[in-house]
């Protein structure tokens, strides 16, 4: 268990902090990887597992004991008031792409933010299976495994993703320059894909959570991109309600593409 310190502790203190803790939530997920693990659905349609709760778990228990008023904010725990007291927030979901992490794809990872007045200070995610790590501290950019991130350049034919409805269901506007990526289960790992040029933009339909978003948000950000709502909006965090509307992530004038599409069908589930 890491050792509780005072709230004078600052982004800077905080990063180490949720980088040590989902390293090992990684680990703790991974002997359930590929393992069958116990399964159950959530509102009959979102499957959560075994491994979900054993990461939360861990995550709850190490991260309140170290900054024990901070507020606590998680996909896998049942949600309280009491959160909203606190000047800091903790943002996790323990395992981001569910889905993925059961059907023994790579592409999940362990979200862990912390939100102060509406806004992330610092944010990782471990993608243990992939051996990746993904952070940044607000201000002093964003970096996967040690090498700093940058949104990549304008491109006359970007690769712009977004969730399968989306495509399947012809509810967006598909422009003839535009290419079509791969499909990510995680959003927290496809907003990190935007981040590191892998990818140019993606759509996010709404309803999209806190826990879902909050550490990427600010990975795309300190590398120079954002992720928006349909007004141009950048979004704020651990407040009472977590969800959000339809959503774009990518940077310059193809962001501000996606924004028109995205209000354009402001309405699409």
């Amino acid at each position: 268990m890491l050792a509780a310190e005072p709230i004078r502790s600052t982004a800077d203190s905080d990063l180490p902090l949720i980088r040590e803790a989902a390293r090992a939530a990684g680990e703790i997920a991974l002997r359930y990887f590929k393992r069958n693990p116990q399964t159950w659905l959530k509102g009959g349609h979102s499957p959560v597992s075994e491994a979900d709760y054993a990461v939360d778990r861990y995550l709850r228990e190490t991260l309140t004991a170290a900054r024990p008023d901070y507020g606590w904010l998680s996909e896998e725990t049942a949600d309280s008031p009491a959160r909203l007291e606190a000047r800091r927030t903790f943002v996790v979901d323990p395992i981001d792409g569910t889905r993925a992490f059961l059907d023994g794809m790579p592409t999940w990872c362990v979200s862990i933010a912390v939100v102060e007045d509406g806004e992330p200070l610092a944010g990782i995610l471990d993608c243990a299976a992939r051996g990746e790590v993904f952070e940044a501290t607000a201000g002093r950019g964003a970096f996967r495994n040690g090498s700093p991130l940058q949104v990549g350049p304008q491109s006359a034919s970007p690769l712009v993703a977004g969730p399968k409805s989306l495509f399947d269901e012809g509810a967006i506007a598909w422009p003839a320059h535009f290419r079509r990526g791969p499909y990510y289960p995680s959003l927290a790992y496809r907003l990190a894909m935007v981040a590191s040029g892998d990818l140019d933009a993606t759509f996010v339909k709404p309803n999209a959570r806190d826990w879902d978003i909050a550490a990427a948000d600010l990975i795309l950000r300190e590398a120079g991109g954002r992720l928006v709502d349909i007004q141009g909006n950048s979004l704020r965090y651990g407040e009472a309600d977590p969800s959000h509307g339809a959503l774009a992530a990518g940077s310059g004038v193809l962001l501000t593409e996606l924004t028109a599409m995205m209000a354009a069908v402001a309405g699409l589930r």
